[in-house]
């Protein structure tokens, strides 16, 4: 049985995101190491997502309830949460509904930003991850593989995905209020992670030419030198950040990388080397006006968009004169509305790629009932072959002749066990197969479909009711 323990910006808040998040390279492995009904984890953590996908062998007509329970209980072990506040915050899906929500979210339909790019990569690496720390089952890898051909195929067919969608992007759209000449403004990225790349291009399709890249862990110079831009040293950073117009941060670290002492000592050491107050702005941004505020209008005016999470930057930065803000919380509220036509038609293709996964599902679990039929038969064959060939009837056409016909015996409950599995009623398939034949090998129906939790028709049913 699949599950999927569901925490985003739709449900939860910042600071438990980034609480989730900042320990989601251990989860894995402790959700496996839990109860002993949880085969696979997958755990999904993005700037505005954190999701565990669980692979449960849970016997048919068995409660997922302790098991699930048991997971949430790791989660918040591992974050510093409590089980309280998190089983009243998850989201819970589960059987053939995953499948869909998981694609959903690979194709950005549950992004802030309808059709952002960068979420199919991240699930992608999610399960590199996984396979990595061994917490994977052949069925999380199906799941898996099937939400990237999903994405890949939204992407090409509807127009989601294809103008360049991204928080980075929607950050920057919202610093075009205080931009008049991109192409004037000197930019300090920080970070050479995972919206590092997608940062810089978003940037210089803007028009700006002058970027650094500063990075914590020491690999600033490698990507500076892959992209043509200028690595900023340790020594360099302060004054690096308080010469910058626009610092932009996408690191994974867990601690802030800008806060108001560096921007502060930045000041300083430009004010000592140049013999003069902090240096001026240039003409690509608007100056000031603060004569309501009592700021002080000569100080250089500053923007900070903070795409990571946890929260790259402090605060406290904005008690520095001249400096401005932008983090995700922000950035969420501004996010833009989808549009409809795209959306519904990228919808449609989400919908019927979790009919198939589920289709599949159903049929892979009649599997071993379908073997065991098949070698009901031919054992059945073989036998009667070796009796003919006893009594000197050694003719191969009558081995061929009777193999043919055990083909043909088997054709109809072959296809009868599709068409069961698709309408849901594997049961009465393996009722059949044992009041006709006597066989009746250790199978599981699979879970049937559940609405994702908080669509209409769900009952918005949460954790805390799974029982």
């Amino acid at each position: 049985m699949l599950i999927c323990l569901s925490a985003s910006h739709k449900n939860a808040g910042f600071d438990m995101l980034e609480r989730l998040s900042a320990s989601s390279e251990h989860a894995g492995p402790r959700l496996t190491d839990g109860h002993e009904a949880v085969q696979g984890a997958v755990v999904v953590s993005t700037c505005n997502r954190f999701e565990a996908y669980l692979d449960l062998d849970i016997p048919h007509g068995d409660s997922p309830v302790d098991a699930v329970h048991d997971a949430i209980f790791a989660v918040g072990d591992v974050a510093g949460l409590s089980t309280d506040e998190l089983r009243s915050t998850f989201d819970f899906v589960h059987g053939n509904a995953v499948a869909g929500h998981l694609f959903s979210v690979a194709a950005g339909l549950e992004s802030v930003v309808v059709g952002e790019g960068e979420i199919a990569g991240q699930v992608r690496r999610s399960l590199e991850r996984a396979r990595s720390e061994g917490t994977t089952t052949p069925e999380l890898e199906r799941l898996f593989q099937r939400a990237s051909q999903t994405s890949r195929k939204v992407k090409n067919r509807t127009g989601i995905g294809n103008e360049g969608r991204s928080l980075v992007r929607l950050a920057l759209d919202l610093a075009e209020s205080r931009v008049t000449d991109w192409s004037a403004v000197r930019v300090l990225l920080v970070g050479t992670g995972r919206y590092a790349g997608a940062s810089l291009a978003a940037l210089r399709d803007r028009g700006v030419v002058d970027v650094a890249v500063h990075s914590v862990s020491g690999r600033a110079s490698r990507f500076a030198a892959n992209h043509g831009i200028e690595a900023v040293s340790d020594a360099d950073y302060a004054t690096a950040a308080a010469s910058a117009d626009l610092i932009l941060t996408c690191t994974t670290v867990e601690h802030h990388v800008v806060d108001r002492a560096l921007l502060e000592l930045g000041r300083t050491e430009l004010a000592v080397a140049e013999g003069r107050p902090p240096v001026a702005l240039r003409p690509g941004v608007v100056p000031m006006t603060d004569a309501a505020t009592g700021a002080d209008p000569d100080a250089p005016r500053q923007l900070v968009i903070d795409l990571g999470l946890p929260r790259n930057v402090a605060p406290d930065v904005v008690a520095v004169a001249g400096v401005e803000l932008l983090d995700l919380e922000t950035i969420k509220i501004h996010a833009p509305l989808e549009e409809f036509g795209s959306t519904d038609a990228a919808r449609e293709i989400v919908d019927r790629a979790a009919r198939n996964f589920g289709r599949v599902a159903e049929e892979l679990d009649l599997a071993p009932a379908v073997v065991a039929l098949r070698r009901h038969v031919f054992d059945v064959l073989d036998a009667e072959i070796e009796r003919a060939r006893s009594r000197g009837d050694d003719d191969a056409r009558t081995e061929a002749a009777l193999r043919h016909m055990a083909g043909v015996l088997l054709h109809t409950p072959m296809v009868r066990s599709r068409e069961y599995a698709r309408a849901g009623d594997q049961q009465a398939w393996l009722d059949g197969l044992e009041a006709i034949f006597g066989i009746r090998p250790e199978v599981e129906p699979a879970a049937s479909a559940a609405p994702v939790v908080g669509e209409p028709g769900s009952g918005d049913r949460r954790v805390a009711d799974a029982g």
